[in-house]
């Protein structure tokens, strides 16, 4: 085995050994030293292979984007176009989805948007993210397609009054990422009186994208 080969390997390592410890302690346990120690290597390992903490944080939560694209059926590439009544019940199928690694994943997910922890990592987090924000633009322009015929990608108001796809895409995220957060939290409980979050998904999908004629 090359040098190459073991540097491959133990970054690999220390990853698997993050991810491991997320999902059992939370992202407040994921310090260099910890990581370190659930992957049985000396506690300076991770700097040879590193080059900063958030580097290496960034690399758990990459671990995680591809966890969440795999989930989502995002990995194969999406048709040219999709009717909007296709596109209303995929977009139902990834924000259940989205919830359901929320709930599943508690740690990963919190890491995997935490920027003010990955920022300076060197990672590229926009890029790491972009693929489900696409897909759900995409499905966003299908059920409401931009004004004058546009592809949904400039981010200003377009033409008429109604908000481009990418706004109500982002809109749209924003508002289920809150439903995960507020359900991890248990806070949903206080406002609605109950767990379920199946009446809050059905408001926020109608509101975003109009009333469900299924």
């Amino acid at each position: 085995m090359t040098e190459e080969d073991k540097s491959v390997g133990l970054r690999a390592r220390l990853v698997a050994a993050g991810v491991e410890l997320l999902a059992i302690e939370g992202v407040h346990a994921l310090t260099l030293r910890e990581i370190a120690r659930q992957a049985g290597v000396s506690h300076g390992a991770p700097r040879r292979y590193f080059a900063t903490h958030a580097e290496l944080l960034a690399a758990i939560a990459g671990h995680g984007f591809g966890e969440l694209a795999t989930a989502l059926g995002l990995d194969a590439p999406p048709p040219a176009r999709i009717p909007a009544a296709a596109a209303r019940a995929r977009l139902d199928e990834l924000a259940r989805g989205y919830l359901a690694y929320a709930a599943e994943q508690p740690g990963m997910f919190e890491l995997m948007f935490r920027h003010d922890v990955l920022e300076g990592s060197g990672a590229d987090l926009r890029r790491t993210s972009l693929p489900l924000f696409e897909a759900v633009t995409r499905l966003v322009a299908a059920i409401r397609p931009p004004a004058g015929g546009g592809d949904g990608d400039d981010d200003g108001e377009g033409d008429g009054d109604a908000p481009p796809p990418t706004v109500v895409a982002a809109a749209l995220w924003a508002n289920l990422h809150g439903l995960a957060q507020l359900r991890s939290w248990g806070s949903l409980r206080l406002a609605t009186g109950g767990d379920s979050v199946e009446p809050l998904l059905r408001a926020t999908l109608d509101a975003h994208l109009g009333r469900d004629a299924g």
